[in-house]
């Protein structure tokens, strides 16, 4: 086990908000066509320090189709305040590549583990809707 009794394979942050975004609303070719499925199995990889103040109305909707919470704005806001098992990271562009400084992420170039800066920029590029 690692920190807070993670397995230490358990990595992240994988995804900024807007990531989040983009890759559920993105059309798909294989997989689930919802974008609210899409949106909610992917939630766990989230960690971003900087939400904007309308994250919760895009995470209700999702939460409203999909499952039987009674406030499902309520549960939004809490799994935003809440995120995922790593403190929220801080994001920034560099070059095209979207980097987090998390001591768990991949996505992190100072970590030894992390990922090549051309694997990061393919990532960058796939979650951001290939823009």
């Amino acid at each position: 086990m690692g920190m807070a009794g993670l397995p230490v394979d358990f990595m992240g942050p994988g995804m900024a908000w807007p990531e989040l975004l983009s890759v559920a609303r993105q059309s798909a070719t294989e997989g689930t066509g919802d974008a609210d499925a899409r949106l909610l199995l992917l939630f766990p990889t989230l960690g971003d320090a900087l939400l904007p103040d309308d994250a919760a109305a895009a995470l209700t909707p999702a939460l409203a189709a999909l499952t039987l919470i009674e406030e499902p704005a309520e549960v939004a806001r809490m799994l935003l305040e809440n995120q995922g098992q790593w403190a929220p990271a801080r994001w920034r562009s560099a070059g095209g590549v979207w980097i987090n400084y998390g001591v768990h992420s991949y996505r992190n170039p100072s970590n030894a583990f992390s990922l090549s800066e051309g694997r990061l920029l393919e990532i960058s590029s796939a979650l951001h809707g290939g823009s």
